[in-house]
């Protein structure tokens, strides 16, 4: 009853505007975020379907005392999700009225014309409650000066797969290929494009094209009460977020900062990197978020980090513990725009002032991270779609510190770069639903010029596409990994 009600109260918040779907899911005080969060984003995006269900099926006129929210979660688990396996008396209610309901979806399968559940989502009379998107196009931002955004239509959300990062702390790739395949999943190689990914269905996976531990599963796939995930072998982390670690790529022993640290996925793939040899210094404001990230590492299997409770913004460069840092992530708070699964609480369009406050805290932390005496790399990177967020924030930091500091041009097969912002943005990676398949995100890698160096720096191929099993050197190809892993059984 607690998963459901606590997913209740977090669909009446973004009603009311009270927040958006992180911020509300981190301050339920509900143990077990991620689940809340997969709930709560999967409602929404059912929600056009829920509510004509809910509707065609008198639900809630035949349960007077059964909130809209409530009904909603409940009705999406019966249906389209795990089938109740929580909730007590609301379970029992529910599936009083599953004839009906069930009854309900079969008639709405037969005006559509589909047959799956999620092909509803694509039909004109099913686009979701949480906000029609615009079609796919760079646009100027709404109250911008100038800047662009890229939205795009509800649909692509489901067509976002189901990424899982290897976490290689605790077993290694062909390990889990096997655990999957014993599971009955079908293993279909490595992609060869992104036109493979998209066309994944049923209990099919493959290896992605880009990242040599990440597996690629259908949207549909729910795999929060699989072995791998609760027993920290797997992480389930959308691509487009394990971009910012991997183009850091640490050396193992390296000494590391991550800036704005919570949830935790980026670190875990930070140790996984460094192979658990080194330091990372992980920062956070927010004490329920830190509790979180802490739980997340012991999961994951990390060693060697430190934890602080504590505003980047005030951590003090000189401070002899961070002598020895080289690399640091900074992924700073954004507007959230690249984000598939909104909310009716989210922005999807902040206003001028909104994204003035960002990028001006956005330029603040990044000149602090560049100010560690040491540092030799850092990766800035968010969720958002935004140039005042992304290019913006780059180009007038670098103005600061272009003689000290250069972008590098990371993975240049990458299908999306920068936009034309200024000279060298194109060094800069972003991410979409509609060209990666992933959450849209933003990407730049700084690293501290050499002397006589202007220019941006590219890396090398034997960078671009490491083999299974291997990180990724600033500059060159790691080494292959020759610890042995934990075997998953």
């Amino acid at each position: 009853m607690a998963l459901y009600s606590a997913a209740a109260a977090v669909l009446a918040g973004l009603e009311r505007g009270e927040g958006c779907l992180k911020g509300l899911v981190y301050n339920s005080g509900f143990p077990h975020v991620r689940q809340l969060y997969a709930l709560v984003s999967e409602t929404l995006r059912y929600a056009s379907v829920l509510e004509k269900l809910l509707d065609g099926a008198a639900l809630l006129q035949a349960e007077k005392k059964l909130a809209p929210q409530l009904a909603k979660v409940l009705v999406y688990d019966l249906l389209f999700g795990k089938g109740l396996k929580c909730g007590g008396r609301w379970k029992a209610l529910a599936r009083r009225h599953r004839a009906r309901l069930e009854a309900e979806l079969a008639r709405m399968k037969v005006r559509h014309k589909v047959s799956r559940n999620e092909d509803l989502l694509t039909s004109e009379k099913a686009v979701s409650a949480a906000g029609e998107w615009a079609r796919a196009v760079w646009a100027p931002c709404a109250g911008s000066s100038g800047g662009l955004c890229l939205t795009f239509p509800a649909p692509a959300a489901s067509q976002v797969p189901r990424y899982v990062r290897v976490n290689t702390l605790k077993t290694c790739v062909d390990d889990v290929i096997n655990f999957f395949k014993r599971q009955g999943y079908a293993y279909l190689g490595k992609a060869a494009s992104v036109e493979e990914l998209k066309a994944l269905s049923g209990k099919k996976f493959l290896l992605d094209l880009h990242l040599p531990e990440l597996l690629v599963f259908p949207s549909q796939t729910d795999l929060h009460d699989n072995l791998l995930y609760t027993s920290g072998h797997i992480i389930l982390q959308d691509k487009a977020s394990c971009l910012p670690a991997f183009l850091l790529g640490p050396v193992a022993g390296s000494h590391v900062i991550d800036a704005c640290a919570a949830p935790g996925n980026k670190t875990s793939h930070l140790a996984a990197i460094l192979k658990n040899k080194g330091q990372i210094f992980a920062f956070d404001v927010d004490p329920k978020r830190v509790a979180t990230m802490n739980t997340l590492l012991t999961r994951a299997g990390v060693t060697g980090y430190q934890l602080a409770q504590q505003d980047f913004l005030t951590v003090d460069p000189r401070d002899p513990r961070y002598s020895r840092v080289t690399h640091i992530l900074l992924d700073p708070s954004c507007s959230g725009s690249g984000m598939v699964t909104r909310g009716p609480g989210e922005e999807a369009a902040p206003s001028a002032e909104r994204l003035q406050a960002l990028a001006g805290f956005q330029r603040r932390v990044l000149n602090h991270a560049l100010s560690f005496p040491a540092l030799q790399r850092l990766v800035y990177s968010t969720c958002s779609l935004h140039q005042e967020e992304n290019e913006d924030v780059v180009k007038a930091v670098l103005q600061e510190w272009g003689s000290v500091f250069r972008l590098v041009t990371a993975f240049p097969s990458w299908p999306c770069r920068g936009l034309a912002a200024f000279s060298g943005s194109e060094s800069c990676l972003r991410a979409s639903p509609a060209e990666t398949l992933t959450h849209g995100f933003f990407v730049a890698v700084l690293e501290r010029c050499k002397e006589g160096a202007a220019a941006p720096s590219s890396l090398p191929a034997a960078a671009e596409n490491p083999q299974p099993g291997e990180g990724m050197e600033p500059g060159t190809a790691s080494k292959k990994r020759k610890k042995k892993k934990q075997r998953v059984r």
